[in-house]
């Protein structure tokens, strides 16, 4: 999914069409979101500026959920409940940061980027 070069849609004032001083660059270059959705896990990983790599999430059903005065523990995501960062988010279950979901535990609200990160981490909510 590339951008195009704006303004290039009008012509010049001499009726002659517009051409780009340059292409994008790789920087420039804008990629399809990745959103992770519950399911068995899967994982897809891709390479970013500095040759570096983000592991990102197609599909998860466990959550690293922390439970305060306790530890960290493992539960099976049961559905998304709430998605405040888009309604149909909401609608197709979506997992992003801030999402409320329903675990064996409880409800939990997601602190790290599923998209990004390549885990789900959680504080369970009272």
């Amino acid at each position: 999914m590339r951008k195009s070069v704006e303004n290039l849609a009008t012509s010049k004032l001499t009726g002659g069409r517009r051409i780009p001083l340059r292409t994008r660059r790789k920087y420039e270059i804008d990629r399809y979101p990745n959103e992770a959705l519950s399911g068995k896990q899967v994982t897809v990983t891709r390479k970013v500026r500095g040759k570096n790599q983000k592991t990102a999430l197609k599909t998860i059903d466990f959550v690293n959920l922390a439970i305060p005065n306790s530890k960290v523990k493992k539960t099976k995501i049961v559905r998304v409940l709430e998605n405040s960062t888009n309604n149909d988010y909401q609608r197709r279950g979506v997992i992003t940061k801030g999402a409320i979901l329903e675990t064996e535990d409880g409800k939990c609200r997601v602190v790290s980027k599923p998209g990004q990160h390549g885990t789900v981490n959680a504080i369970l909510v009272k």
